[in-house]
């Protein structure tokens, strides 16, 4: 698991997952202590952005236990939860059998094209190995006008409140987890890739690349977390071109067709 704690790391998907699965049982429930329960209220949020409708297809990408995925099936969405981790499925089935669970990749998902109403991602992109290969996907496997809401760790704009946050990350936290957790090495690695994440204009601006139009976020809790919205053009020669002219933004390109 060392390896795994570095910030530096590769982000080897049978090393994610094995971290996932060593923490399954009590994953939801160290959340909430170490977020002093935020986490719940991160995912009404989510929620309200996400706007289930009854018979939607949605799909939630590194969805673990369901946490997120079971409030939409509520409101009578068909929800996919789809995650790497076989021990995350497990004991998921287990708790939310309204929710179907799908082992999977979110840089090769196992889906159709314009297949899914809306895609979201909570506290899961961060993990991916390649997170910008992820949001092309999920691009395709969206319809055309099909909504993503990307959840994510992000970084506070106002000083004193980064320099708090840095504190709790740096000492607090990995205080409670190495108490609290069977797996406390697992928390290093949260710490870590959460400082070496983009911030909210980066994260933004690859979703702009990916394709996604009507590109927005949001702060909450004075921007621990950002939530990310973007749409899926309702036509793929839009989506090419606002995906041309979002890479030449990135790279100082001129001459692009507009």
């Amino acid at each position: 698991m060392e390896d795994v704690s570095r910030a530096d790391m590769q982000k080897d998907p049978d090393e994610v997952a094995g971290m996932f699965d060593a923490t399954a049982k009590r994953y939801d429930l160290l959340n909430s202590l170490l977020s002093g329960g935020n986490d719940r209220l991160w995912r009404i949020h989510m929620q309200r952005a996400v706007r289930p409708q009854p018979g939607e297809r949605i799909l939630d990408v590194a969805a673990g236990t369901g946490a997120s995925s079971a409030p939409m099936a509520k409101a009578g969405a068909l929800v996919t939860a789809l995650d790497i981790s076989h021990g995350m499925i497990e004991e998921g089935r287990k708790r939310h059998a309204d929710v179907e669970f799908v082992h999977g990749s979110a840089e090769e998902l196992p889906f159709d094209g314009d297949s899914f109403d809306a895609v979201t991602i909570s506290f899961g992109l961060r993990n991916v190995q390649h997170p910008r290969a992820a949001l092309s996907e999920f691009l395709r496997v969206l319809k055309p006008g099909g909504r993503l809401v990307v959840c994510e760790f992000s970084h506070p704009p106002v000083n004193v409140v980064r320099k708090g946050y840095e504190l709790y990350l740096g000492t607090m936290l990995p205080g409670v987890a190495k108490a609290a957790s069977s797996n406390p090495e697992a928390y290093r690695y949260l710490v870590e890739s959460i400082r070496s994440w983009p911030d909210q204009q980066a994260l933004s601006q690859w979703i702009r690349t990916a394709g996604f139009t009507r590109v927005a976020h949001r702060n909450l809790t004075m921007g621990v977390v950002a939530l990310h919205r973007g749409r899926k053009p309702t036509d793929q020669t839009g989506a090419m071109r606002i995906a041309r002219h979002a890479l030449a933004e990135e790279q100082g390109l001129d001459g692009v067709d507009r």
